[in-house]
C-alpha cells in the first residue's frame, strides 16, 4: 500500500500544477499570436492525443466538419495531437519505471534480508543451540 500511495504522489503533484495555471493553453496560444482556430484546434487534438497516449481521464475530441473545411483548426489539431500523444506516452513510461524500480528495490530488501537469515544459520551450524531454547 506504502508503494502504491508514493507512486501515485507525482501524477498528482503534476495534475495540480498543470490545473494551477491562470491561462488555459488555448488563451495562451492566441495570445502568443496564434489563429484562434489553430488554438481551438490544438487544445482538441491534444485532448485525443493524451486519451490516445493512454490518460484515461481525457476524452477525444474533433470537430470532424471543422476539420474538413477549416486548414488551421486541421494543423492545430493534428499538431496538438502529436505533440500530447507523445507526452502523455513518455509520462506513462515514466510511471511505469518508477513502479518497476520500486518493485526492484523491494525484491533486493527482500532478497538482503533472505541472504542475511542464510548466513545466520551457516554462523550458528554445527554448535549446540539446546540450551538456548530454555532461556527463551
Amino acid at each position: 500500500m506504502k508503494i502504491i500511495h508514493q507512486l501515485l504522489i507525482i501524477p498528482a503533484i503534476c495534475c495540480v500544477i498543470a490545473l494551477s495555471g491562470c491561462v488555459t493553453q488555448k488563451e495562451s496560444m492566441v495570445k502568443q499570436g496564434y489563429p484562434l482556430a489553430y488554438a481551438d484546434g490544438f487544445d482538441d487534438g491534444c485532448h485525443s492525443g493524451k486519451k490516445a497516449g493512454g490518460n484515461m481521464f481525457d476524452q477525444f475530441k474533433k470537430d470532424v466538419t471543422r476539420f474538413q473545411k477549416d486548414s488551421q483548426y486541421a494543423q492545430g489539431w493534428s499538431d496538438g495531437f502529436r505533440q500530447c500523444e507523445t507526452e502523455q506516452e513518455a509520462l506513462e513510461r515514466q510511471i511505469r519505471m518508477g513502479m518497476q524500480q520500486q518493485l526492484l528495490m523491494e525484491e533486493k530488501k527482500h532478497n538482503d534480508w533472505e541472504e542475511q537469515r542464510h548466513l545466520e544459520k551457516e554462523v550458528i551450524k554445527g554448535i549446540d543451540t539446546r540450551g538456548l531454547e530454555k532461556l527463551k
